[in-house]
């Protein structure tokens, strides 16, 4: 330990930062984005028919929400469905005491998973939920009798051997669909998330987090049912006066190799001079353990809301190696990109690396390699951070469960002081009028880890920094 110099900076590794609070972020149909909300709706027809929407999803990240008023009344479906009779929906069949998920295509019906399960009850007293869910080509539905959303089955290789939702064509096809007796409620629209991760902040291209009447703006992955696939990108908001809650106010998805995708883990920057949007994501949408990489596309639409179809490009990054992770900045003229270099992913081998543009130069051109901690092999979501004045590449160790910091040189100069919860949190600084920070961070906590394997991580934990007014480094 040794005493700082009064005229030095104060660096990350000088603040201790605490845990104030822990939350879960989970919305099955996302808050702002319902297209359907419907209170007793009419029923009709043969017993399979379904009512179709006005509304299609804009990318295969789609929910149905179904609030049953008797669960004993008959056979529910919800989900897609086409005009000429093919769908993808969730079943309630309270005679069989079952759920299953249904496909029907060119005239072929086909359960392709089923489940005894017997939500009805004896009684049939109290209201049942049933919820189905699209992430990718992967359908789950969930049920809440009560004591919150719980998935109960959920498939995917089956749902895409008869349909690729992905495609454009084929999803525009589909509208928000429901069926059955005793059906009380219908809301439908984007899913939202099982909890969230890799929270960045939108900043301007200086680094100066982009608020807007007291909400800092933040990206984040959301987690979705199932793995790295199954997750998209939102936007989100963050209170800077009570951060009790993050809320979510953009959904961004990608468009590439003629499939939408949801690709995510990047960050959004505003360039104040070029009037534009630069956006940069990994491409972890169809993510098949073969190699990773970071795309990027500027734009004049306001991407911070409501729902954006990217079409990105890749970034030329100085390296031969997969990459995800992109945080950039521009310090002193010059564009820095921070980004994580992976050699494998069987097994995964990842650590931090730094590229540099030239100086005056614009965005995503001539980038060279500053360095990389090849030494490290789990380490991840680099963070471009200013504190008092001078700034710092920040990193997650896995192994290490520790923070490590770098200097611009990426010479390994400290750590931070703060807690290290499970998985590989990402350590996000977020700068306060006080001089103080909060960091936004996550967790492992999985959500339906035996119905859904892993990916459907983790809680939002909010530190608080206390400066160490002593000057000792850590």
């Amino acid at each position: 330990m040794r005493r700082a110099r009064a005229e030095e900076p104060l660096a990350p590794f000088n603040l201790s930062l605490i845990e104030q609070h822990r939350y879960r972020p989970f919305e099955v149909v996302g808050a702002n984005f319902v297209a359907v909300d419907v209170s007793d709706p009419e029923q009709g027809g043969a017993a399979e028919a379904l009512t179709l929407s006005g509304a299609s999803p804009e990318a295969p990240y789609a929910a149905v929400e179904l609030e049953l008023a008797d669960p004993r009344a008959g056979v529910v479906r919800a989900g897609l469905a086409t005009a000429d009779g093919d769908h993808v929906v969730g079943v309630h069949d309270p005679v069989r005491g079952r759920v299953a998920i249904e496909v029907r295509r060119s005239g072929r019906t086909r359960l392709v998973r089923r489940k005894k399960l017997d939500l009805a009850g004896d009684d049939g007293a109290g209201r049942l939920r049933l919820g189905f869910v699209l992430c990718e080509n992967q359908v789950t539905l969930l049920v809440d009798t009560g004591d919150g959303w719980q998935a109960v089955l959920s498939e995917r290789d089956r749902v895409a051997a008869m349909v690729d939702l992905r495609r454009p064509e084929r999803l525009t096809a589909h509208r928000y669909a429901w069926g059955g007796p005793g059906i009380a409620r219908v809301r439908a629209g984007l899913f939202g998330m099982a909890g969230i991760r890799d929270p960045h902040l939108v900043q301007h291209a200086d680094g100066r987090p982009y608020v807007r009447e007291g909400k800092a703006y933040l990206t984040a992955t959301c987690a979705g049912m199932g793995f790295f696939r199954q997750a998209h990108w939102g936007v989100f908001t963050l209170d800077l006066d009570d951060p009790r809650e993050l809320e979510q106010v953009g959904q961004l998805f990608s468009l590439r190799d003629g499939l939408l995708l949801g690709d995510h883990a990047g960050q959004v920057v505003r360039d104040d001079d070029a009037d534009r949007w630069i956006v940069a994501t990994s491409s972890w949408g169809d993510f098949g353990f073969d190699g990773v990489h970071v795309r990027h596309l500027v734009t004049t639409d306001d991407v911070l809301h409501g729902v954006h179809v990217l079409d990105t490009q890749p970034l030329e990054l100085p390296t031969r190696h997969s990459a995800w992770d992109p945080a950039l900045t521009r310090i002193e003229g010059r564009w820095h990109v921070g980004f994580v270099e992976s050699p494998s992913q069987r097994p995964f081998d990842f650590h931090p690396a730094l590229a540099v543009g030239e100086p005056g130069g614009i965005w995503g051109a001539a980038l060279t390699s500053v360095g990389a901690a090849a030494d490290l092999h789990q380490c991840e979501g680099p963070i471009l951070a200013e504190v008092q004045g001078r700034w710092w590449l920040l990193a997650s160790d896995g192994d290490a469960r520790n923070y490590p910091v770098f200097d611009l040189d990426m010479r390994r100069v400290g750590r931070l002081d703060a807690p290290y919860p499970t998985n590989i949190p990402h350590p996000q600084l977020v700068p306060l009028e006080d001089g103080e920070f909060l960091m936004i961070t996550f967790d492992g906590t999985q959500y339906a880890k035996k119905v859904l394997g892993y990916g459907g991580h983790g809680d939002v934990l909010v530190l608080r920094s206390a400066s160490i007014h002593d000057g000792s480094a850590r």
